[in-house]
């Protein structure tokens, strides 16, 4: 009876565990809507005054028990960046309000989440907020921190002019001054350098008349980087007198680099490149047919040459003859039987079948400094099937990667003949990834950066050397101010190990700082967003190896946050009703507010229901009793000498 019943036991196990019989199993549990604070943390709160008022609000939110009951509170702040923090500090440069609630709304797009906005509504970065509002799915509560009374106010809205001048040619200015009053006033625009007065106008506005745009024409005298400072007169009853005065720079220089875009062929690249680098007003593109284009190569530093055919041969036999630097863009009309006849710095098959190419970064690329950029992300251009097999010293910027392959092949490289630098771009259609860059960013900069970098390298002439620097001549203080360098060895190799300190002079004040620069994705950078406006003499030293780099940048004083006189009424209070929600002024009593949320009945806590299939016995245990009672059957008959 006992084998038996052993036997039945391991059998019986056997089966449910092969059978593994299951039920449904119910749980319960509420779910809280969730209230999400952001507060403004930029400067502007604390020149309106209400910086006060902000942290005292913010404290008897977060503190309400009543909305503790009913919410999940979280809290971020936001500047030009939405942070997850309730620390306040109001130390912000740069508001992007439009940003905070995009990424708010896609943190909680699944969720019974209003957002309790508290804010002066003043935006200085990114898209009008106000228009994204409607795409926003859950309601908005802004809390207005700030005046709603209008004062008398002169400023200047904005001031448009170019980076760049030429020596002895005039600059145009363009300033636009706008006026909130119900008098008539008088008030002169005066355009001053170093004290001297350059341009000047008077202006007349009225309560209906209350903008203007003023155009000035000032002459580029000296070269370098000429400070420059608008002033609009103030009124004696004006209370921010700070917007009526703009600082900006132009950097005057002396040439221009012209650069020869060479095509036989009409293709959406042509209008790209020039677009893309005219983007930088020191250089300027001429597209050229090939026949029109050789008695004219001497004019120019650099020559493009888009997918060569035989009728680039008269081109070809100028570029060398002039000893020109040169970009080749290669493909699917290229002639390769042409092109590997022409020159003997690389070779490719001439083969009918075209391939789609995407890159891959080398960041350790030596001849000029490239940010990080992720080309993985950038559509794939079009080439002829195959890869470029160079025979002259060359270095990959980017190389190619086909179908999710990553090979050793050149998409893009640079190379060196005797004296002439030159590149080839082993694909058409860059027009897309210009496009793709302004989908991802909003802006061309990313893309144009790139190619400007490479264009700047293959137009210059210069030795190469260890040790490069990249900064501006000037930078607004608003603005990030970063300087970036690269150290290599003699090998010209990069060197990730390299002691690099920049040194920074204030001319001003003679005061010395120095800072250590720190490795960040193939470069070494240092931040100098504490520097407070002035013309500053920099040095960057790399320890031990004897070798440095000089040079000078102004930091022009400009505060973008103290521009304002009153909080944005209106485009909170739009925004609140375009999402369904309720604008309150910062001196409402808090539990107006907390009431207000407390009683909408859109945020109710739900109860959510889990349901879970489950077997009816864990398997580990099945397994433990098969095996337990098969052992013990076994010891027993074993024992009785039955086995």
């Amino acid at each position: 009876m006992l084998f038996s019943f052993l036997r039945f036991l391991s059998l019986f196990a056997l089966l449910l565990l092969i059978i593994n019989p299951k039920f449904k199993q119910k749980s319960y549990y509420e779910e809280k809507p969730i209230l999400t604070i952001a507060v403004d943390n930029s400067s502007s709160v604390t020149e309106l005054g209400y910086d006060a008022k902000v942290l005292e609000i913010l404290n008897a939110l977060k503190n309400s028990k009543l909305l503790q009951d009913k919410f999940e509170i979280d809290t971020y702040t936001f500047a030009r960046e939405l942070k997850e923090s309730d620390s306040v500090n109001f130390s912000g440069h740069q508001t992007n309000i439009s940003k905070a609630l995009k990424d708010i709304n896609n943190l909680y797009k699944d969720a019974i989440a209003p957002t309790l906005l508290i804010t002066d509504g003043n935006q200085t970065y990114g898209n009008d907020y106000q228009f994204l509002s409607s795409k926003i799915k859950q309601p908005i509560f802004p809390v207005i921190a700030g005046d709603t009374i209008t004062y008398i106010d002169l400023k200047i809205d904005q001031l448009n002019a170019n980076k760049y001048a030429y020596l002895k040619n005039k600059f145009p200015v363009e300033v636009i001054a706008t006026y909130t009053g119900n008098e008539t006033i008088q008030t002169n625009l005066v355009l001053t350098s170093d004290g001297k007065r350059l341009a000047s106008k008077e202006l007349t506005f009225s309560p209906t008349d209350n903008s203007k745009v003023v155009n000035l024409t000032i002459s580029a005298t000296k070269i370098g980087v000429q400070t420059l400072r608008a002033t609009l007169t103030p009124l004696n009853t004006e209370k921010n007198k700070q917007n009526n005065t703009r600082y900006f720079a132009v950097e005057v220089i002396d040439q221009k680099v012209k650069i020869a875009l060479i095509a036989d062929m009409i293709h959406p690249d042509l209008g790209a490149l020039k677009k893309s680098l005219e983007s930088n007003e020191l250089r300027s593109v001429d597209i050229l047919k090939p026949n029109e284009a050789s008695s004219k190569l001497n004019d120019y530093q650099l020559v493009i040459l888009y997918q060569p055919t035989r009728k680039f041969t008269e081109v070809y036999e100028n570029v060398n003859r002039l000893e020109k630097n040169t970009l080749t863009i290669t493909g699917t009309q290229t002639d390769w039987n042409f092109l590997n006849d022409v020159q003997t710095n690389f070779y490719k098959d001439d083969l009918d079948e075209t391939e789609e190419v995407q890159g891959k970064l080398n960041t350790n690329y030596t001849n000029f400094l490239i940010e990080n950029i992720d080309f993985s992300d950038y559509p794939p251009l079009q080439n002829a099937f195959g890869e470029v097999e160079f025979n002259t010293a060359h270095e990959i910027i980017l190389s190619q990667v086909i179908s999710g392959v990553s090979t050793n092949g050149a998409l893009l490289a640079t190379y060196t003949n005797d004296t002439k630098r030159a590149a080839i771009l082993a694909g058409e259609d860059i027009w897309k990834w210009r496009a793709h860059s302004f989908l991802a960013q909003e802006n061309f900069i990313e893309f144009d950066t790139f190619l400007g970098k490479l264009i700047q390298y293959l137009a210059s002439s210069k030795k190469r050397e260890r040790l490069t620097v990249g900064y501006e001549s000037f930078y607004y203080g608003n603005r990030e101010i970063q300087l970036t360098a690269q150290y290599f060895n003699p090998s010209y190799e990069f060197d990730a190990n390299a002691n690099l300190t920049a040194i920074i002079k204030n001319k001003d004040t003679e005061k010395v700082t120095t800072y250590p620069m720190l490795l960040n994705a193939g470069f070494y950078t240092v931040d100098l967003n504490n520097l407070p406006p002035a013309s500053y003499n920099f040095t960057v030293r790399a320890e031990g190896k004897n070798s440095s780099k000089s040079g000078s940048f102004k930091i022009l004083e400009f505060d973008i946050e103290k521009q304002f006189l009153n909080a944005d009424t209106k485009r909170l209070q739009a925004i609140a009703a375009k999402s369904n929600g309720k604008a309150f002024h910062i001196n409402n009593d808090s539990q107006a507010i907390i009431s207000e949320l407390i009683n909408d009945q859109r945020f109710k806590t739900i109860e959510k229901s889990n349901e879970k299939v489950v077997s009816l016995i864990d398997w580990k245990y099945l397994l433990a009793l098969i095996a337990i009672s098969l052992a013990l059957e076994w010891f027993l008959r074993k024992y009785y000498g039955l086995i």
